[in-house]
């Protein structure tokens, strides 16, 4: 996976196949072979979620949107939050499992893909393009990598009416190896040999 730092794009290699990737921007969705041609892709990818529900299904640009926002915003938090049009709120701290936690209020510039306008950073939301109920996300087991720090492990569960969390069965489950920097561009349509 390759992810831009500047502008919301992601790009995964491979993507549901040897030979395929995909790349997201806001805008659009594709996927693309090995000699940078497009195999499908899709202008305005978040209105192909209207009218879902949890249970619809997805194709591969369902896919490419919602893995590429999601992955974009969770690599580039907390830098994202500084970006025009975001504005963040202290919030009072919580106990959880012994555990006192800090809490943010994070307000999302509609200009940014994201779960949803409104989160709180442990990180507390919604997916409004899955029409899922509410959610918990937990990052764990930091790693420096090149003088950052960098969570390696991200769960999501689901998270109740009152606020308490269900950690029988994780939602969502990442674990990451590895980070570096790369200089790339990634563009719609050919990408040079680092991207």
């Amino acid at each position: 996976m390759t992810a831009d730092t500047q502008m919301q794009q992601l790009s995964y290699r491979p993507f549901t196949g040897e030979g395929l990737r995909s790349l997201y921007r806001p805008d659009e969705v594709a996927i693309e072979n090995s000699d940078g041609v497009k195999v499908k892709s899709r202008k305005s990818p978040r209105s192909a979620f209207e009218g879902h529900k949890a249970e619809t299904g997805w194709d591969d640009l369902h896919l490419a949107y919602f893995s590429g926002y999601a992955m974009w915003n969770y690599l580039n938090t907390p830098f994202l939050f500084l970006l025009p049009d975001i504005t963040t709120e202290e919030l009072t701290p919580i106990e959880e499992n012994g555990e006192r936690r800090q809490r943010l209020k994070v307000a999302f510039s509609p200009a940014v893909a994201t779960h949803g306008p409104e989160q709180i950073a442990r990180l507390d939301y919604s997916a409004e393009v899955t029409r899922s109920g509410p959610a918990v996300h937990y990052t764990s087991d930091y790693r420096e990598f090149d003088g950052i720090k960098f969570p390696t492990r991200r769960r999501a569960f689901v998270r109740r009416a009152d606020g308490s969390v269900n950690t029988s069965a994780a939602a969502v489950a990442i674990d990451i190896s590895n980070v570096r920097p790369v200089l790339t561009s990634m563009s719609f349509g050919g990408c040079n040999d680092r991207c």
